[in-house]
């Protein structure tokens, strides 16, 4: 049975208006930790699938734990939510809404968010997170906002060919921090590409990323490309990047 203190999650929603994506605004829930106190700063996690992070990914449920009683540092969590008719358009390289979202993301969303709530503003106090293309899309907003973005959490990363191009393409990666996991079941996913080999994909882009120096924590496990995997590595991913020296 899951401890009630885990279960009063303060969760507050937003609405950011954008003049980057064509409907003019997006939908935000943040999560703010026990003991919230404004006067404090707090490290921030940027999660992509905003509404199934929280919903199908508990991931306030699992901050609370980690905050009450693993010795976390309190954080803050923004989930940004998607229109998923339109997600691969927003999170794949070649989706026709993906440079407007990028440039949302780091041209609004980050401003927005950093006067709204006292979250810090180090490269090493900002984490973006996603699942599939969710972490596809982390990834190339650390790309494009090299000095505001250095960790990323991608679990069971879509890397289709137009990002592993596009990584194989840059010579520098030794800044970046990457905790990535994909399930071995993930050898023959039906996408809207095709059949995908997730577990082919990813053996690459590590490879890459670790060629051009990023630090990656890699695994491989027993698991299926849906949340009910992706949600057993949430603690892991969180403690990975926020745990306290």
């Amino acid at each position: 049975m899951t401890d009630e203190r885990y279960l009063k999650r303060t969760i507050v929603r937003e609405v950011i208006t954008s003049h980057y994506l064509p409907e003019g605004q997006r939908n935000l829930r943040v999560y703010l930790p026990p003991g919230y106190n404004e006067v404090l700063s707090y490290p921030v996690v940027y999660c992509q699938d905003g509404e199934e992070f929280f919903n199908f990914g508990r991931i306030a449920t699992i901050a609370n734990q980690l905050i009450l009683d693993e010795g976390v540092e309190p954080f803050i969590i923004v989930g940004v939510d998607v229109d998923k008719k339109l997600r691969t358009a927003e999170y794949s390289p070649d989706g026709d809404r993906h440079s407007n979202y990028v440039t949302f993301f780091g041209e609004e969303l980050i401003p927005f968010i950093e006067t709204k709530y006292p979250v810090r503003r180090e490269p090493s106090e900002r984490i973006l997170a996603g699942d599939s293309l969710g972490g596809t899309v982390s990834l190339h907003i650390a790309i494009a906002y090299r000095s505001m973005f250095h960790q990323i959490i991608a679990y069971s990363g879509a890397f289709y060919s137009e990002s592993l191009r596009l990584v194989e393409a840059e010579l520098d990666f030794k800044d970046f921090s990457l905790y990535m996991i994909v399930g071995l079941q993930e050898t023959a996913f039906e996408s809207d590409r095709g059949v995908i080999n997730f577990v082919e994909i990813n053996r690459r882009m590590k490879q890459l990323l670790e060629e051009r120096g990023a630090q990656i924590n890699y695994s491989e496990h027993d698991g299926q490309h849906v949340w009910g995997f992706w949600q057993k590595f949430i603690p892991a991913s969180l403690i990975h990047f926020l745990r306290s020296e």
